[in-house]
C-alpha cells in the first residue's frame, strides 16, 4: 500500500470531524433525553459479542452483513455487531428479567460488511427504542409515535410520510399459493423489482387457480394511500383469515395515527418485505423528500428472544443518528468567546465564570496567531478593571 493510501478510510466507512461531531453529540443527547421522558431506559451493549448471540433468530441477511473475527483469548468466533436489536433482545431476556412491558433505548456504532444502499455508511451510529413484553396495538402505536417525535425533535417536519405494511399479507398469500422454495424466491425477486410484465409471465406458468393467480399479480400493485386498504380487502377476498386480520390491523392502526398526527401523510405498501427476516407483523418507516431513503424504520418482531430461552413480544424502531444530523433543520454550529493568553488571576476567574455558565471559551495559546481558525464570534477584553465580552471584529473571517 502506498504511503498516501495508508490514511484513507475503507470505502463506505466515514469519520465525523468538527463542527459536525459536536452537532451529532448535541442531537444524541436531545433524543436520548426525549426517550427518557417517555420512560425508556438506556442500555449500552458491547460492540463485539459471540457470533451466535448476535445472529440468534435474525436470518442470513444479518449474517452476511456481520464482520467475523477470532477471539485470541478463547479461540471462539466473535462478531462486530451489524444491528443492536438482537443485543437488546438478549438483554431483555437474560439480564433484566422484566415481567411486564420493558422500554429500552440505545445509541451506538454498528459495522456493516456492505452498505445498505448507495447513500448509507458502513459504520452508522444506530439510535433506537424498543418495547418488550407487550403484544397489543398500543405498543406499536407508542413506538411509531416516538419515531415521529424523534424526527420532529430534529426539526424534520415538512412533508413527512409514514409508510405502513404488514409482513403477514405477503407471507400468507405466498404460503396459500404453495410455491416451491425456488418459485418463492423468483416471485420475491420479481415483486421487489416491480417487474410487472415478467411477473405476469411467471404467474401464468404456475399451476394455481385463477383466484390465486390474481392475488399474486395484485400484491405488488397494492400500494398507495388509505384507499388501498379497501382495494386490498376486495382484491384479496379469497385470501386466508391471516391476511384479513392483517388488513384490519392496518386499518385500525391508520385511524389512530391519523388522529395523533394529522399532518403526516400515510402510505401503504402491502408487498413490503423490509426486515422480513425477523419481523412478524406490522412494519413501518418514515420518509422525507429531503432524503432518498427511509430515515427511520421498524416493526414488530415477536419471539425474537425465543432462542435466548425467553420469547417475548417486541416492537421498536431504529435510525442512523448521523443521517438525522445531516438532514436536521435546527442543529446549529456553536460559536464561542476568544480570550487572550495569560495567567492573570482576574482573567482566569472571568474565563471560569463564563464556562460555568455554559459559554464556550477558547483561551489563546502564546505564539498561536491563527485566530481565524477558531470558531469565536466574541472576544474577552479588559476594560478598566473588568473583563467584558465584546462582539468580535466582523472583518476577521470565521471558518464554518
Amino acid at each position: 500500500m502506498a504511503l498516501a493510501e495508508r490514511w484513507l478510510l475503507p470505502d463506505g466507512v466515514k469519520e465525523i470531524l468538527p463542527p459536525k461531531a459536536r452537532q451529532v453529540e448535541v442531537l444524541r443527547r436531545r433524543l436520548l433525553d426525549l426517550y427518557d421522558n417517555w420512560g425508556y431506559e438506556q442500555v449500552m451493549p458491547p460492540l463485539v459479542e459471540h457470533l451466535e448471540s448476535l445472529l440468534t433468530g435474525v436470518g442470513k441477511d444479518l449474517d452476511i452483513n456481520t464482520y467475523k473475527l477470532v477471539d485470541q483469548e478463547s479461540g471462539q468466533t466473535l462478531g462486530l455487531r451489524a444491528d443492536i436489536t438482537p443485543q437488546v433482545a438478549r438483554i431483555d431476556a437474560h439480564r433484566m428479567n422484566a415481567q411486564g412491558a420493558n422500554r429500552l433505548c440505545y445509541c451506538g456504532s454498528v459495522v456493516h460488511t456492505r452498505a445498505e444502499n448507495m447513500l448509507a455508511s458502513r459504520n452508522p451510529l444506530q439510535l433506537g427504542a424498543e418495547v418488550y413484553g407487550h403484544a397489543g396495538m398500543a405498543s406499536d402505536v407508542e413506538v411509531i409515535s416516538l419515531m415521529l417525535e424523534t424526527l420532529f425533535a430534529c426539526g424534520i417536519k415538512d412533508e413527512l410520510s409514514l409508510d405502513l405494511g404488514h409482513v403477514d399479507i405477503y407471507r400468507s398469500v405466498v404460503e396459500q399459493a404453495t410455491l416451491t422454495a425456488q418459485q418463492s424466491k423468483q416471485y420475491h425477486d420479481l415483486v421487489q423489482a416491480k417487474a410487472l410484465p415478467d411477473l405476469a409471465q411467471f404467474v401464468a406458468s404456475l399451476a394455481v387457480s385463477e383466484s390465486m393467480a390474481n392475488m399474486l399479480l395484485a400484491l405488488p400493485r397494492l400500494n398507495g394511500g388509505i384507499d388501498v386498504l379497501q382495494l386490498a380487502s376486495e382484491t384479496l377476498a379469497d385470501a386466508s383469515a391471516t391476511v384479513k386480520d392483517a388488513l384490519s390491523y392496518l386499518q385500525k392502526l391508520a385511524a389512530i395515527m391519523q388522529l395523533r398526527y394529522p399532518s403526516v401523510d400515510l402510505y401503504f405498501d402491502l408487498a413490503e418485505l423490509r426486515g422480513a427476516n425477523y419481523h412478524t407483523g406490522v412494519v413501518f418507516s418514515a420518509l422525507s423528500p429531503n432524503f432518498a431513503q427511509a430515515i427511520a424504520k421498524g416493526g414488530r418482531y415477536d419471539g425474537i428472544g425465543e432462542d435466548f430461552g425467553r420469547p417475548r413480544a417486541a416492537t421498536g424502531f431504529s435510525t442512523d443518528l448521523i443521517t438525522l444530523c445531516d438532514i436536521s433543520a435546527d442543529i446549529q454550529a456553536r460559536f464561542g468567546v476568544l480570550a487572550p493568553s495569560g495567567e492573570e488571576a482576574t482573567l482566569l476567574t472571568a474565563i471560569a465564570a463564563l464556562r460555568a455558565q455554559g459559554v464556550r471559551v477558547i483561551q489563546r495559546l502564546p505564539g498561536d496567531d491563527h485566530e481565524a481558525e477558531l470558531r469565536c464570534d466574541r472576544t474577552l477584553e479588559k476594560q478598566a478593571d473588568s473583563w467584558v465580552v465584546m462582539p468580535r471584529d466582523h472583518n476577521l473571517k470565521l471558518k464554518g
